[in-house]
Formats: C-alpha cells, sequence, structure tokens
C-alpha cells in the first residue's frame, strides 16, 4: 500500500538525454532540424492534397490524416526538449505533462488506426477494385477517418485521467525526454494494479488487433498480387503499396523493439534514443516517403510549380 495517497507533485523535472555540452548542441540542432522537416514535410503533403484534384482519393485523405497526426506528435514533445536544452529550465508542471501525455496518446492511437484504414483501403483497391468505389466512397471513409481520432481522443482521455489521479511522492524526475506514460507509471506510488489492467487491455485493442489486421491485409495482398498473370500488373499493384509498406514498418518498427529487448543498466537511456525514432524521425521520413516512391504525389509537385510559375 503506497502512504502518500492524498499527497503529489505539482511539477516535475524532465532530465531529457544526458549527454555533454557538445553533444546538446548537437542534439539541438538535430531535433531542430527534424521538427522544422517534419513540419514543412507534412504541411506540404496537406497542401497538395487539398489543391491537386487528382490526389482527391481515399488513400490520400488518410495520407493527410496520417500528416496532421504527425505534426501534432511532434510539436507537442520536440519543443519542450529543445526549450530544456537552450534555458536549462527542466520543469513541466503537473497540468502541462499530463496535457502532453493526452495529445502524445492521441496522435499516437490515431496514426496507429490510420495507417490501419490505409491497409484496408489498398487491400480493397487489388483485392475487390470492382467494388472499390462502394466499399470506400467518401461516407466510408469520413466514418472511418472520424473513428480512428474518436477512440484516440478516449483513449488517450482515459489514460489521462489515470494518470492525473496518481500520487508522486518520492520523486518528480522523469527520465525521459517527455512525459512518457511508462516512465510516469514507474515513478508513481498509488497502487498499479487497476492502471495494469487498463494498459494491457488498451494495448490488445488498440496495440495489437491494428496491427493485425494490417498483417492480415497484406496477406491478401500479396495472394493477390502473386495470382495475376502479368508482371506490369502485378508490379503497378505492388508498388501503389510500396510507400504505405515502409511508413507501417518505420512505425511499428521501433516500438516493437522497445518493447520486447532486454532489460539492461543502460536500459532507461536506450529507450530515449529508440523513443526519438518512433517520435521524431518516422514523423520527418513519412513525407519523403509518399512524395519521392509516389509518381501521384511528383507529378502534383510539379502542376503546383508550373502554377506558381505561371503566377
Amino acid at each position: 500500500m503506497n502512504n502518500c495517497t492524498n499527497e503529489t507533485v505539482k511539477e516535475f523535472l524532465i532530465l531529457a538525454f544526458h549527454t555533454s555540452a557538445t553533444g546538446h548542441i548537437a542534439l539541438f540542432i538535430g531535433m531542430l532540424l527534424m521538427y522544422l522537416m517534419t513540419v514543412i514535410g507534412n504541411l506540404i503533403i496537406i497542401t497538395l492534397v487539398c489543391l491537386v484534384t487528382q490526389l482527391h482519393t481515399p488513400m490520400y485523405f488518410f495520407l493527410c490524416n496520417l500528416s496532421t497526426a504527425d505534426i501534432t506528435f511532434v510539436s507537442v514533445t520536440l519543443p519542450k526538449v529543445l526549450s530544456i536544452i537552450v534555458t536549462k529550465d527542466h520543469t513541466i508542471s503537473f497540468q502541462g505533462c499530463i496535457t502532453q501525455l493526452y495529445f502524445f496518446l492521441l496522435c499516437g492511437d490515431a496514426e496507429v488506426f490510420t495507417l490501419t484504414c490505409m491497409a484496408y483501403d489498398r487491400y480493397v483497391a487489388i483485392c475487390k477494385p470492382l467494388q472499390y468505389a462502394m466499399l470506400m466512397r467518401k461516407k466510408v471513409r469520413l466514418t472511418m477517418s472520424a473513428s480512428s481520432w474518436l477512440i484516440g481522443i478516449f483513449n488517450s482521455l482515459l489514460h489521462s485521467l489515470i494518470a492525473s489521479s496518481l500520487s508522486f511522492c518520492y520523486s518528480n524526475e522523469i527520465d525521459h525526454f517527455f512525459c512518457d506514460p511508462k516512465t510516469l507509471n514507474m515513478l508513481s506510488a498509488s497502487d498499479s494494479i487497476y492502471r495494469d489492467i487498463v494498459s494491457g487491455v488498451t494495448t490488445v485493442l488498440i496495440g495489437c488487433l491494428p496491427f493485425q489486421c494490417i498483417i492480415i491485409s497484406y496477406v491478401y495482398i500479396i495472394k493477390t498480387i502473386l495470382k495475376m498473370k502479368y508482371s506490369k500488373g502485378c508490379s503497378k499493384a505492388f508498388s501503389s503499396c510500396t510507400s504505405h509498406l515502409i511508413t507501417v514498418i518505420l512505425f511499428y518498427g521501433p516500438g516493437i523493439f522497445l518493447y520486447i529487448k532486454p532489460e539492461t543498466g543502460h536500459s532507461l537511456e536506450e529507450d530515449k534514443w529508440l523513443s526519438l525514432l518512433y517520435v521524431a524521425v518516422v514523423p520527418m521520413l513519412n513525407p519523403l516517403v509518399y512524395s519521392l516512391r509516389n509518381k501521384d504525389t511528383l507529378d502534383a509537385m510539379a502542376k503546383v510549380k508550373r502554377y506558381l510559375q505561371n503566377i
């Protein structure tokens, strides 16, 4: 039993990265560049999809949702780290920490379900092409998108309410670069059984099930592609999935490795660098993946460029 139920801290100290002064400068420059590239790259994707009619398709509609989640994802975490490096002020208020936790989980959940929606879109496009227009009509994709964000809103609200009710009386030092849910749970003095149950259930429902749906979608996609008689059609079908598949691998890879790797003496510091991959690096790479490997996006960029030149 914890003996400080009615006590809690009013602010936390985010320890961020333990490195030298030179390392902090390099880290600041690197994180600032990643932040700017993420925001600019994803804003370009959103702008292209909104302006160019040839991109008004279900896949690019979901890509807009993914870009929105990525921009918010980095905006609730990286600016605080940059501020810590510059000002040396590691404090964050209790309310600020819970708010950061809420938006972090919201964007993470929205990204998970948006990637699942995109996998379903590719499945329908390749496995049921004649039914594509009906199965992915505007009402359906709006419902799928709204559901992705609503699930994220309710799940992040649940975890934020649980976190806000926890007692933190032994330490207020968060050994991470943001208010990570796992680190907060380790820091809390409150009984953990109920939050462990909630965490386990949500991990299965929001982490494992969508990932399984993506895997199943690609099993059917690959089976359909292998049955195609013409190599040109096979190549075209698979190329339409490549960008999404790369994004899925980039998003899930670091997260899976983070949870399956063995605990070591340097585990916490390793966790920070692994977390930086899916918090900052992956959102930065997503626009590049969809622009460099996608002919439609490149054509849209060229069209906007010609339009601006004519003006």
